[in-house]
């Protein structure tokens, strides 16, 4: 992902307390930088359109007062995030809003020290560093079990198998090991399998921001490398296509 200069992330003014006539609320509490704001804007837009709601915070004070005010739904919560302990904060939101599911940002290093603070029919975790569509699957499971409904957790498709809650791939049976960049390419292709998605499309996914189709090229190559070279197919001229 890019780390230019970006605006900061748009912050959402989150609706009142939980009621049947608003949506649900996602807020975000994240270290202010570019990569940040773009993982923002990205959030936005792609839960905005399934009627979520998005908003961002970079202070655990404003964190604390949009919990205690029940302004969200589901946290994610940077354990990088300056100020406060994000342990304590973490601690602070699991005893204040107990039904509130909360997914950590964790650094590989300290992903065992975190995992003992985690509640394990609630709350979720990605590693940094991730690709945002793990993100905003996890974020999806999360809500869908917090509102008990049945959470879809595997993508299949011609002997291929996504594992979007653990974020791993199997292909035949073997378990493939895939490039954050390269994850969010076949998470992109596996959910519209059949059909032709376009390089515009496949670099918003993957890049969140305007790429060449020439990298889109060279990545999908570097992906049929790995689970084989005939299970995608190029449209030419307009994009790929997932085949069984």
């Amino acid at each position: 992902m890019n780390d230019h200069p970006a605006p900061a992330v748009p912050t959402v003014d989150i609706p009142s307390p939980r009621s049947p006539s608003r949506p649900l609320a996602v807020l975000l509490a994240l270290p202010p930088s570019a990569t940040s704001a773009s993982l923002g804007r990205g959030l936005s837009r792609d839960l905005g359109a399934e009627g979520v709601e998005v908003a961002a915070v970079s202070e655990g004070i404003e964190l604390l007062d949009a919990v205690r005010a029940g302004r969200a739904d589901l946290l994610v919560l940077d354990m990088e995030l300056p100020g406060p302990d994000p342990s304590v904060l973490l601690g602070a939101v699991q005893a204040e809003s107990p039904p509130t599911p909360v997914i950590t940002v964790v650094p590989r290093e300290r992903a065992a020290a975190v995992l003992g603070l985690l509640r394990g029919d609630r709350d979720d975790f990605v590693i940094r560093p991730f690709v945002p569509d793990e993100l905003a699957a996890r974020i999806r499971l999360r809500l869908r079990a917090a509102a008990g409904l049945p959470a879809p957790t595997v993508l299949g498709h011609g002997g291929l198998a996504l594992d979007v809650d653990a974020g791993q791939v199997f292909a035949d049976g073997r378990r493939v090991a895939l490039s954050p960049t390269e994850y969010a390419l076949l998470v992109a292709l596996a959910e519209r399998a059949g059909e032709v998605v376009s390089h515009d499309e496949l670099a918003r996914r993957a890049w969140s921001e305007p790429v060449s189709a020439n990298l889109v090229q060279v990545y999908i190559s570097y992906l049929r490398r790995k689970i084989g070279p005939d299970r995608i197919r190029t449209v030419r001229g307009t994009g790929y296509q997932l085949e069984g």
